[in-house]
């Protein structure tokens, strides 16, 4: 059906959600929308689907979530009755509609028979992550858009490793959830017959403790928070998410005691109203974080995003500004604390080894490998850094010490299969304990590894296509890169192309290599002076996303570097 077919059938539904309903009536004339709202089903991948609330299938509602979960329950109806018997852990962030689309999935498993285990109230992701691990479910739900403005919504399918579906069961499930074509014929099942009979199973504090406890382990010397950390100032703000609870407690639980919370924005609030993008990658997200931690003289300011996954900082200087870190610059700051401690504590294990994305900072490799530590490198995804760890412990061929991407998402221990803003929190405020003992903080430690491992520096822009003809833009520009092969960068050359779609990397002089990772449509470009350049269509938004990593003698000279081959790149986009 085209959209206009697709729309009607919708508008011609007398039992259509009332709020649902009123949205489609107040958007009757507006063909450029609806048309948005109604030319296709929402996408599918393996990362979830992500997107604006409202009424339509390519919109986030109660009948898209819905259709997706309806998927996972057929699919889950051909697994061995054993293994379906295991159920789903649900569970929600403090978006609009986040709790009725939680609750909403499990009426549709029980429908199928399948058990749920629905959070009482708002979790962070990573808890989701850890608690499918926990509970032995089968699969784990996560209602959450991460850091998006308040407009979205989405819906992530987790794997019984506690990992987001790996792309082999996610197409399995998407073919499913293909195949319910009819939204409004999803059968539900009445959800007080299902906490009757157990079907759905409310959890709540019990996981928690269970939870903080192994992020309890987290800390690797206690001894230095116990005299320098828990005297530390800290300013931590959940920016209106999951992360209030359990991140002061961890906090308490470690020994941090001189912490102060943005109390604006501890409170849950799907409007986001103090900050217009919840996203700790952005300095506007520090601002009220800022002006407390000025007030208090706080040495580190901590911000986890809505879902309590990602997480930025800034560090106090001498003359009482903060200055933000980047993704990659905690990383390497985090990683660095992570293998000298455990070597001065004789626990640095011989085979450990590092995780990161192929988009990722080669800063922190540099740190890896003067501790003779292996840093594996792996697709966009923190599935991927989830399928390394499940390798490691299966084979035994390294010990996990540390994964990151460079979008602020950091794993410490695998109790957990995602990103951890939680456990974050807590080594992050140990390592500013580190250098406030040497009489330093957090920026002094980066400079310190800025001049001995060199001064690297990186950039993400993107570029955004909405509405109908977005998806062709970026395929355009994606193929305008492989059939219009650029071969140099600012005066440079490009010494070996990665094309992860055709899983080749291609070198200079023609001879080419496997690229051993799964396909991805990716294009990463080596040049001689070491810089990199990387192309990515974002998985979960209308984006298309460019990457540069570049290396200085000077933090100056890298940041100049920097500036030429961003302009570059543009040049070479709109030529």
């Amino acid at each position: 059906m085209n959209w206009k077919e697709n729309y009607n059938t919708w508008n011609a539904q007398t039992t259509l959600e009332p709020s649902l309903k009123k949205e489609l009536t107040t958007l009757a004339g507006d063909d450029e929308t609806l048309e948005d709202a109604f030319y296709q089903p929402m996408e599918f991948g393996t990362a979830g689907m992500r997107g604006l609330l409202g009424p339509g299938i390519n919109r986030m509602n109660i009948y898209t979530v819905r259709q997706a979960t309806e998927g996972l329950a057929r699919f889950m109806d051909t697994l061995d009755t054993d293994v379906k018997a295991r159920g789903v852990a649900i569970s929600f962030d403090s978006r609009h509609h986040s709790e009725d689309f939680a609750h909403e999935s499990a009426r549709v498993l029980g429908e199928h028979g399948i058990k749920s285990f629905v959070f009482e109230s708002l979790r962070p992701t990573p808890e989701l992550s850890f608690t499918v691990r926990h509970l032995h479910t089968y699969a784990g739900i996560m209602i959450t858009a991460s850091h998006n403005p308040k407009q979205y919504n989405g819906y992530k399918i987790y794997g019984e490793d506690g990992g987001q579906m790996p792309p082999k069961e996610s197409d399995m499930i998407t073919s499913y959830i293909r195949k319910v074509t009819d939204l409004f014929a999803i059968k539900v099942a009445d959800e007080a017959a299902l906490l009757a009979d157990g079907t759905m199973k409310i959890i709540g504090d019990d996981v928690d403790q269970d939870y903080l406890a192994k992020v309890k382990t987290v800390t690797i010397n206690q001894k230095l928070i116990d005299e320098t950390g828990k005297d530390m100032k800290l300013v931590f703000t959940p920016l209106h998410g999951t992360g209030r609870m359990l991140g002061e407690k961890a906090l308490r639980n470690a020994g941090f005691e001189h912490f102060s919370v943005v109390k604006e924005q501890a409170v849950a609030d799907p409007e986001f109203s103090t900050v217009k993008f919840p996203n700790p990658e952005f300095p506007a997200a520090f601002k009220m974080a800022i002006d407390l931690g000025k007030k208090e003289g706080a040495d580190v300011l901590i911000a986890v995003d809505p879902d309590a996954d990602r997480l930025g900082t800034a560090v106090r200087q001498p003359d009482g500004e903060y200055v933000l870190l980047t993704g990659n610059q905690i990383a390497a700051v985090l990683l660095h604390y992570i293998l000298q401690a455990n070597k001065d504590a004789g626990t640095l294990p011989a085979n450990a080894a590092a995780v990161k994305s192929i988009v990722s900072s080669e800063f922190a490799t540099k740190v890896a490998a003067s501790y003779n530590v292996k840093m594996i490198n792996v697709l966009t995804g923190f599935k991927y850094i989830a399928e390394q760890i499940e390798h490691f412990e299966a084979s035994g061929d390294h010990t996990y010490m540390f994964g990151f991407e460079e979008s602020y998402g950091y794993l410490i221990k695998p109790f957990v299969h995602d990103k951890d803003a939680i456990q974050t929190t807590v080594l992050l405020a140990e390592v500013a304990a580190y250098y406030k003992h040497q009489g330093k903080n957090l920026y002094d430690g980066l400079q310190e590894l800025f001049a001995e491992y060199g001064y690297f520096r990186e950039n993400t822009t993107s570029e955004e296509f909405d509405g109908v003809g977005g998806s062709d833009k970026i395929a355009a520009l994606m193929t305008k890169f492989r059939e219009e092969a650029p071969t140099s960068f600012n005066g440079f050359d490009i010494v070996a192309t990665e094309d992860f779609q055709t899983q080749v990397e291609t070198f200079a002089d023609g001879h080419t290599e496997t690229i051993a990772l799964p396909q991805a449509n990716v294009l990463k470009y080596k040049l001689s002076d070491g810089t990199w350049i990387a192309i990515r269509p974002s998985g979960t938004e209308p984006k298309i996303k460019f990457y540069i990593g570049t290396l200085g003698d000077s933090l100056d000279q890298a940041n100049s570097k920097l500036a030429q081959f961003e302009k570059a790149l543009q040049d070479f986009i709109k030529a």
